[in-house]
C-alpha cells in the first residue's frame, strides 16, 4: 500500500477567492503536514480562454493565456511559502473544464479547497458553479473560503458543527475536532429540534412541561454523541447549543463568530436521492466563513 499522503488540493483561476483558498488550504496542508497541490483548468484545448475580466472570450492567443495560468501558479506558490516555506507544493495544469477537472482530481484528495466564487462567476452570485458541483458531486470533503472583508481572520475564534446523529454528521464532527485540536481552539457543537408536534386537545400547560422535556431529551442527546469526541480530543474545549428551529439558522447565527463552520452532506432527515442537504447549502450560500461539507 501506497504511503504517500494524500494531498490538499486547491482550484486556481486567478480569482480573489481562490487565492484566499490557497492560503487557507495551506495553513491547512501545514497543519497535517500534507502537501498541497494546485491546479488550474485549461479550457484553451475547448477553443476558450479566460480573459482579465473573468468572461470567455473566443481564444486570440494561447501564448496569452499561458502567461495569465503561469503568473496564477507562481503567485499562489508564493502565497503558500508564505505560510509554511517548508510545505510540498505541487501544481499542475489539465485540460478541461474547472468542474470536470477538480470532480476527477477529488478522486485521490484528502480535501479539496475551492473559492466561493470564480473569475466566471456574476458579482451577485454568492456561490459559484465549480463549488455547488463539487460539494454534490465530490469524492471528498470539499472546503468554500470566501475571500475575508476585512483583513486577517481571528485564529481564536471556534470551529462551529453541525451534530445530528446521522453518519455523514459523525463524519463532520472528525472533521470537527480535528481541525479544532490543530488550530487550538474550541468547538461550538450545534444541534436543532423541530418536530415536536402538540395535540389539539393538550392544555398550554401540558404543552409547556412537553417542550421543557423534548428540550431535555435533545440536550441529553448532544451531550451523549459528543461524549467520546471529548474524550478523544480532550485539549479541545467544547461548548453545546440546543435550540428549537431550522438548524441552518441556528447554525448561521453561531458562523458570524466562527472561523469556520463543518456540517455533513446530508443530515438526519436527508431523502437516499438527495446529494447535499438543504442546511449545507443555506450555509454554503451565506455563512460569513469558511465552510466545510464533510462527504
Amino acid at each position: 500500500m501506497s504511503t504517500i499522503a494524500k494531498p490538499i488540493l486547491v482550484g486556481i483561476d486567478g480569482s480573489p477567492t481562490a487565492f484566499e483558498a490557497v492560503r487557507w488550504a495551506a495553513r491547512e496542508a501545514s497543519h497535517r503536514s500534507a502537501p498541497l497541490r494546485l491546479v488550474h483548468a485549461d479550457v484553451s484545448a475547448l477553443g476558450y480562454v479566460p480573459d482579465t475580466l473573468g468572461t470567455a472570450t473566443p481564444e486570440p492567443t494561447n501564448e496569452t493565456a499561458r502567461e495569465f495560468v503561469s503568473d496564477w501558479l507562481r503567485d499562489a506558490r508564493e502565497i503558500a511559502a508564505a505560510e509554511d516555506p517548508e510545505l510540498v507544493v505541487d501544481t499542475a495544469v489539465r485540460t478541461g473544464s474547472a468542474r470536470t477537472v477538480l470532480l476527477d482530481e477529488s478522486s485521490t484528495a484528502r480535501l479539496v479547497v475551492v473559492g466561493s466564487r470564480g473569475l466566471g462567476s456574476f458579482s451577485g452570485v454568492i456561490l459559484g458553479s465549480v463549488a455547488i458541483a463539487l460539494t454534490h458531486h465530490g469524492q471528498c470533503p470539499v472546503a468554500v473560503v470566501r475571500e475575508p472583508d476585512e483583513g486577517a481572520q481571528p485564529t481564536d475564534l471556534p470551529v462551529v458543527v453541525g451534530v445530528d446523529g446521522s453518519g455523514p454528521g459523525e463524519l463532520a464532527l472528525r472533521w470537527a475536532f480535528d481541525m479544532a485540536s490543530s488550530r487550538s481552539t474550541g468547538i461550538m457543537a450545534v444541534h436543532a429540534w423541530h418536530d415536536l408536534v402538540v395535540g389539539e386537545l393538550w392544555t398550554r400547560a401540558q404543552a409547556d412541561k412537553t417542550w421543557e422535556s423534548v428540550r431535555a431529551d435533545e440536550q441529553r442527546l448532544l451531550a451523549e454523541v459528543l461524549a467520546g469526541w471529548r474524550e478523544d480530543y480532550p485539549d479541545v474545549p467544547v461548548h453545546e447549543v440546543v435550540g428549537y428551529g431550522k438548524p441552518a439558522r441556528l447554525l448561521l447565527e453561531q458562523a458570524d463568530n466562527a472561523q469556520l463552520v463543518v456540517v455533513g452532506a446530508r443530515g438526519r432527515g436527508g431523502l437516499a436521492g438527495l446529494l447535499l442537504g438543504s442546511t449545507s447549502q443555506t450555509l454554503l450560500h451565506h455563512a460569513p466563513c469558511p465552510v466545510l461539507v464533510a462527504r
